[in-house]
Parts: structure tokens; C-alpha cells; sequence
């Protein structure tokens, strides 16, 4: 979720002599740089506000469980909040914060209901907040002169939601979207397939079959799958950064997650391992930092996984905080050999961070297959008064060289058709059998 940039520090005032100093206080109102968000912390209690320049509406809130400024919000996640900072489980870096001395105005008023006030608030919290208009093609203003006119203070949620859907279609990004309350339907980039369960299990057990000849030894319910192949070969499949856990928690998922990799990547296994196949072409993404825990397994240095920067001008789409190093750090025995992989238009989000995070990794992994989705970003998730909720992205991760990925998905290396309708009718695994070959080279 996050930036980098000189934190602002807290002076701990000394009490006497070999006395403790005393934790800072995070108590009073911030501002986030970037994120369009407004926190107030009191003794213990944290509550946001989501705001753009025409509204302050309730967000999450959050109740300290420490004295390290950690919080658990309202839907069971971990906030660390400290005088200038703040950070979540499981997204890499932190967000900055500035003091402000109280909350904007707004958000001491009951929020309108209406349909148009609706629809404004959702334009605005695009216009402020989403970074790809230029990259995508769409005037955001000229959307809002099409479709404002089709709201009216009849307007039922469900045809808002319908507006909404028209206006974000055309952006074709996975990480917009609009819900009434159901699961969320993503827009897809054109050409591809959702990582649906169903498509997960179709997938696996189509490559169990044919490429592997027996079944996956699995861990994290399923979402991790590990075989050794003949020649001192070995595959690893991952089908998500989350969902490891019944209580899918940053801290229970990583636990896991740690297991895992402590089976599939034991001393004797990373002795004699010659090359690994990693298989993220049915990804449906999750946690970046567990695909940092995964990429920390692979190397021996550290080294940039990416830079993270989030739009924070309201007014120019250009500007973004100052980019935040994200770095994999080696974990104490690592696999260190040639690695492959498999990549398509099915891994999403975080299954493409990590698939970033091992491009500077030597020796460097080959990618094939086709490319990823084309969304990094961690979703900033908003809810409009009359109850519809809907997501964006505000963020971008840059490689070294300052390179992004946002819309076309990181390309292959070898581009080979992955899972398509005659790949399956003919039995044939074509980015397998590839990444085999390479590594048996």
C-alpha cells in the first residue's frame, strides 16, 4: 500500500536520569500523503474518514492491541500507526502521515444519500486518485459529461452501480470495481481469464495429469503445490498469496506459508535441486509480502523487488510520493539455481508483484508464457452512503530502472501459448514442456 521519504520523528522526552523514555503518542488527526485519507487516533481508538475534495465519509476503524502502535481494524486487520507513519500487514512499506489540526469540516456532516451526490463522489474519488487515464485512453471528464445526465434523484442503487460499471469498463483494469453486495466482478483485460476456483482446479488438475503424472504434494489448503521432477527438476505451483488459513490473517498466512516452503525447500532438496519450474499462471494475487517471503527462498543477496509510489496531487495525475525500495532479503538457506516461470493472462496483483520481485534475482529467471494482467496496485476500497462499495487503484511499482507494468501485465521472456481451448483439446502444455526443456539444457 505505500511510499518512501524522510518519516517525520517523535522526540521522546526524558523523564530523569536512566528513566525509560515515553512511547510517543500517535493521539490527534493525520493526513495521509496520498490514499485520500484522514485518521484520528484517541487513546486506543483509531477511526478513518475516506476523503476527495467534496466529501469525508466513515472508513474502517480500529482499536489499539499493543503499546507498539498496532490496531486491529473492524474486519480483522493489523495496523501499525506511529507519529508519522503507517503501515499494514502484509503490504510492504508504510504510508506517511501529516499532522493536521483537526478533521476537515466535512466530515462532521451527515453524509448525503442521494444518487447524484453518489455519483460525484465516485467520479471525484477516480479523478483524484487513479494514475492510468493517459495510459489507458479515457478523458475521465468526459465520461462524467455522458453519464452524469443519465442520474437523476430517482436513480435506484442497482442502475447507479450499473452507471459506475459503464463508465469503469473501458479502463479495462482487474482492480476497478463496483459491488451491491455480492463478490465483486472485475474488469478484465480483454482476452483473458478470471482465476476463479473453478478455473484453479481445472487448471491443476489438467497439469497433474499430464505434465506431472500424480498429484501435487500440497500445504496452505491447497493454494501451494510441490512435485520433483525427474532429472533433479523441481515444480512449484502457487495459486494465490492468501488464503492459506481458516483465519486468513497477514500473521496466520505467513506462519503457514513458512511451513511450506520449509517442506518444499529442505537442505537436501536445495543441494541436489538442478532447476525449478514456478507456475503462477492461475494466481489470483493476495499479500506482496508473502510473495517477498516466497522470493526471499531464491536468493542469496538482497536486491530490489520494486518501488512503490502512490498518486497523491489531486489536480495532476502526474504526481506521486517519493518511490519506497521494496527489497527481497535472503532467507538463511536458499535455493540459488536456474528457475523458470510459467506466467499468463490469470495471474493477477500480487502473483505479479512476486513475479517482479524475481526479475533482478540472479541468476535471473526466465519468464514463459504470456503476459501477466497488468494490475500491482493495492486496491483502495471506498462505500458510498446509499450502501454500494467499489474499488481502484492509486498505486504503481516501478522496477529498477523505473519501468511499470500497469495495463499490458509483464511480459514473457519465451512467449508460448498457456492453457488455451486447443492447448487443452490437444492435450498439450506448451509453457511446461518449454520451461522442462531450458532448465534440462
Amino acid at each position: 500500500m505505500l511510499t518512501h521519504g524522510v518519516l517525520a520523528a517523535a522526540v521522546a522526552m526524558t523523564l530523569s536520569p536512566g528513566a525509560a523514555a515515553a512511547a510517543p503518542s500517535a493521539d490527534g488527526v493525520w493526513r495521509t500523503d496520498g490514499y485520500g485519507t484522514v485518521i484520528a487516533v484517541d487513546h486506543g481508538h483509531l477511526r478513518s474518514y475516506e476523503t476527495t475534495a467534496i466529501s469525508c465519509l466513515p472508513g474502517f476503524t480500529a482499536d489499539r492491541t499493543g503499546e507498539d502502535g498496532t490496531y486491529v481494524t473492524d474486519d480483522g486487520d493489523t495496523v501499525t500507526v506511529r507519529p508519522g507513519r503507517m503501515s499494514f500487514a502484509g503490504s510492504p512499506g508504510v504510508r506517511l502521515l501529516r499532522r493536521i489540526p483537526a478533521l476537515p469540516a466535512a466530515c462532521g456532516r451527515t453524509p448525503a444519500k442521494d444518487p447524484l451526490t453518489a455519483f460525484d463522489v465516485f467520479w471525484r474519488t477516480f479523478a483524484e486518485n487513479y494514475p492510468f487515464f493517459a495510459a489507458k485512453g479515457v478523458d475521465w471528464q468526459q465520461v462524467r459529461h455522458r453519464y452524469r445526465p443519465l442520474v437523476t434523484p430517482a436513480t435506484t442503487t442497482s442502475r447507479l452501480a450499473e452507471i459506475f460499471n459503464e463508465m469503469i469498463a473501458p479502463l479495462n483494469d482487474a482492480h476497478t470495481w463496483v459491488s451491491t453486495g455480492g463478490p465483486p466482478v472485475p474488469h478484465l483485460r480483454p482476452g483473458t481469464v478470471l482465476p476463479s476456483p473453478d478455473y484453479d482446479q481445472r487448471v491443476k488438475t489438467y497439469v497433474e495429469r499430464r505434465d506431472l503424472h500424480g498429484a501435487l504434494t500440497e500445504y496452505a489448503q491447497g493454494r501451494v503445490g510441490y512435485a520433483d521432477l525427474p532429472g533433479d527438476l523441481g515444480y512449484l505451483r502457487i495459486s494465490g498469496f492468501g488464503g492459506y488459513t481458516e483465519a486468513d490473517d497477514y500473521a496466520s498466512n505467513a506462519a503457514e506459508l513458512t511451513r511450506a516452503l520449509d517442506a518444499v525447500f529442505t537442505p537436501r532438496r536445495v543441494g541436489t535441486l538442478r532447476g525449478l519450474v514456478i507456475d503462477v499462471r492461475v494466481n489470483g494475487g493476495g499479500s506482496d509480502s508473502l510473495g517477498l517471503q516466497v522470493a526471499s527462498r531464491l536468493t542469496g543477496r538482497p536486491y530490489l523487488a520494486y518501488a512503490k509510489r502512490a498518486r497523491n496531487d489531486p489536480r495532476d495525475p502526474a504526481r506521486f510520493t517519493a518511490p519506497q525500495p521494496i527489497e527481497v532479503r535472503p532467507h538463511a538457506d536458499p535455493y540459488l539455481g536456474p528457475v523458470t516461470i510459467l506466467t499468463g493472462g490469470s495471474d493477477f496483483s500480487a502473483g505479479e508483484t512476486f513475479v517482479q520481485a524475481l526479475m533482478d534475482r540472479t541468476p535471473a529467471p526466465v519468464r514463459i508464457g504470456e503476459n501477466t494482467q497488468g494490475v500491482f496496485s493495492d486496491v483502495m476500497e471506498r462505500s458510498l452512503p446509499d450502501g454500494l462499495v467499489f474499488g481502484l487503484p492509486n498505486e504503481e511499482f516501478r522496477t529498477r530502472t523505473g519501468r511499470t507494468f500497469d495495463g499490458a501485465g509483464i511480459p514473457p521472456d519465451v512467449r508460448v501459448p498457456v492453457l488455451t481451448d486447443e492447448e487443452f483439446a490437444h492435450d498439450r502444455d506448451s509453457a511446461f514442456d518449454r520451461a522442462v526443456e531450458l532448465l534440462r539444457r
